[in-house]
């Protein structure tokens, strides 16, 4: 059989694939998101059938969360210089292998086929070349003795997408039964199959605003929106968030922590406004965007911390006629870890993982580079 790889020239490379494909994989997922909630750790098994195509199941998993140093560091790193993010990136790869150590020997989870990690964005400025993860150094392999796949955004950048959203190939091949697959964490990003292309793109800041405000009230996040349900809505800025440009924006496009900087946090400070009421308001700006992607009576799949704010999905209900799907809590907080497991797994594989329909690249392409111990 034929298959294609990426050298890390990012230029095509065509091998005879003459090994045995397994057909069950037995890894783990790692996963860091913009909200800083904390990493995202699963045991995923993921089996393929020419009949059934994809199945999977996740076991143990946990949220570690952040010590106040990382969160600050993390959080502050956008400003940092190229040497100090270099000295960053070596500093919290170390601090993951500990963390993806003591995980495996909790569990004794010593007959994992792959690590497979997406690490922590820092950067990401695809119209100019940009996208960092750090914690995506080779020594993460070293130091957990582990296969790890991991770096799976560089790629699609250099070949002119927005090395995002990654996700929409795992909701292709594991969700495919819904019209759209939701995730809200700290951006909401869609994805759907529109004419057999899958289709995908952020739609809007949430729980990167959301716990900032939460955390002025001493809140880590806001929990089940209720300070939300609390505030009232300024009319003012709900127009001013809405008329931002990049919702005019045709797909593909995504979203990172400086666009955030650049055009929300202002409009939010300016005004002056409490916490509560610029919860309220957001909620109501998020919703007004999500909605408006969606078709009438559509079955949504919905995962990520935003799904345990009730009042926010509440008021994506009033606006328009969807059946929202929210599932059981281990794929509400661990899709996004279980679906880089995926990706890592079709890496292994030398197959596509990155679409191009998705992010705007040139072409489909495996992404991710691979790191042994």
């Amino acid at each position: 059989m034929q298959r294609y790889f990426f050298d890390r020239s990012y230029s095509i490379i065509p091998f005879t694939f003459t090994e045995m494909v397994k057909s069950k994989y037995k890894v783990l997922g790692v996963m860091s998101g913009t909200s800083l909630d904390g990493i995202d750790l699963a045991e995923c098994t993921l089996e393929f059938s020419e009949a059934n195509g994809w199945s999977y199941k996740i076991g143990v998993a946990e949220t570690v969360a952040y010590p106040a140093q990382w969160s600050s560091s993390l959080r502050e790193a956008i400003g940092y210089s190229e040497t100090q993010l270099k000295s960053l990136n070596i500093e919290y790869t170390r601090y993951l292998s500990k963390v993806v150590r003591r995980f495996i020997a909790k569990h004794q989870l010593y007959d994992l086929d792959a690590v497979c990690s997406h690490g922590h964005t820092i950067l990401h400025q695809p119209d100019k070349g940009i996208t960092l993860q750090i914690g995506n150094l080779s020594e993460l392999a070293r130091l957990t003795g582990k296969k790890v796949v991991c770096d799976f955004r560089v790629q699609d950048v250099a070949l002119g997408g927005q090395g995002a959203p990654l996700v929409p190939m795992g909701d292709r091949l594991l969700f495919g039964a819904y019209d759209y697959c939701l995730n809200l964490g700290g951006f909401a990003n869609i994805s759907s199959e529109v004419n057999q292309r899958r289709i995908a793109y952020d739609v809007c800041p949430v729980n990167i605003v959301m716990n900032r405000y939460a955390n002025k009230l001493g809140e880590p996040y806001d929990p089940e929106g209720s300070i939300a349900r609390s505030g009232t809505v300024d009319q003012r800025v709900l127009e001013r968030l809405n008329d931002l440009a990049y919702y005019q924006m045709p797909a593909p496009k995504s979203l990172g922590l400086e666009w955030v900087l650049q055009n929300i946090i202002p409009v939010l400070e300016e005004t002056n406004i409490s916490p509560p009421d610029v919860l309220r308001t957001f909620v109501e700006h998020i919703v007004l965007q999500i909605a408006a992607q969606f078709n009438e009576n559509s079955k949504v799949l919905v995962s990520g911390g935003g799904a345990y704010n009730s009042f926010l999905i509440d008021r994506l209900k009033s606006l328009k006629n969807l059946q929202i799907v929210i599932p059981d809590n281990d794929l509400v907080d661990y899709k996004e870890a279980l679906i880089f497991a995926l990706l890592g797994v079709l890496r292994l594989r030398n197959e596509v993982n990155c679409l191009a329909s998705v992010t705007g690249a040139k072409k489909d392409h495996c992404s991710g580079f691979v790191y042994d111990p």
